[in-house]
């Protein structure tokens, strides 16, 4: 049974910076896509990141490309999210998740962890 678990939300002021941690158990995390989604309140799922299996190509939303590093460490079975110069806007619960083999989308989810950027 594939566990993901996010760690490191928080609240913190606009410009700052958060490093999110997903730690992955009970599948081969180092031959899998990898992605960050979150849901800001009252909203739908947004796409945030995405990492290859080995972290050298990585993808990220237009809203967040400049901001947000994605990475991993394969030896931890840990996926990141650094991210920098928060906005409000960035204000969500952050889920980290397994990308799906085949058609698209992730099969397996972490709890979430919450983010709150505010004065």
């Amino acid at each position: 049974q594939a566990q993901l678990v996010e760690s490191g939300g928080g609240l913190v002021q606009p410009g700052g910076s958060l490093r999110l941690s997903c730690a992955t158990s009970a599948f081969t995390f180092r031959t899998n896509w990898m992605h960050w989604v979150r849901q800001a309140p009252g909203k739908g799922l947004e796409w945030v990141s995405a990492i290859n299996p080995n972290g050298g190509t990585t993808l990220y939303a237009d809203s967040v490309k400049g901001r947000f590093t994605i990475s991993r460490d394969n030896a931890k079975n840990t996926l990141y999210l650094q991210m920098n110069g928060l906005k409000s806007e960035d204000t969500a619960v952050y889920y980290c998740a397994k990308d799906r083999p085949g058609w698209g989308g992730c099969d397996y989810w972490g709890q979430g962890t919450q983010v709150t950027v505010s004065s």
